[in-house]
């Protein structure tokens, strides 16, 4: 009998190259609109030291924390593991796995812009990452 909690949950990655502005923000709206109902997982294929803080100030607006996350190498592992990959930018740095999904989302980076700048960058990440729960027929949670 399958129920509810045990059917499998969606696992998706996202990856940029420094794993601290775009990927780290669909991360945290991903958790946020979703939940426990998929696991989310973020890397770069060249991380930085530590998020972008305009990123951190952008999500904090919308009641997101994502302060304490730290930017991940991007693994063979991670790829694995996941049922989607959704690159932003990162290229041919990502290696393709057959039977995973993949996209390609065309985002600005919000490295060294201000404020003003990266908010747009974060309302398109939430208008995505709604896209992407549609997709996987996971309702947003409110």
């Amino acid at each position: 009998m399958t129920t509810a909690s045990s059917t499998p949950r969606p696992t998706v990655l996202f990856v940029c190259v420094h794993n601290a502005g775009r990927s780290q923000m669909a991360a945290g709206w991903l958790q946020h609109l979703a939940g426990d109902r998929v696991e989310v997982l973020s890397a770069g294929s060249a991380p930085k030291d530590q998020i972008n803080p305009v990123a951190v100030e952008a999500m904090a607006e919308q009641g997101i924390d994502i302060a304490h996350n730290s930017p991940k190498v991007l693994t063979d592992e991670a790829v694995e593991a996941s049922d989607v990959v959704i690159t932003m930018g990162c290229g041919d740095a990502c290696k393709f796995y057959p039977g995973k999904r993949y996209e390609d989302w065309q985002l600005d980076d919000p490295a060294g812009q201000g404020i003003e700048s990266v908010r747009p960058i974060r309302d398109e990440i939430k208008a995505r990452i709604e896209g992407l729960l549609a997709s996987l027929d996971i309702p947003v949670q409110a």
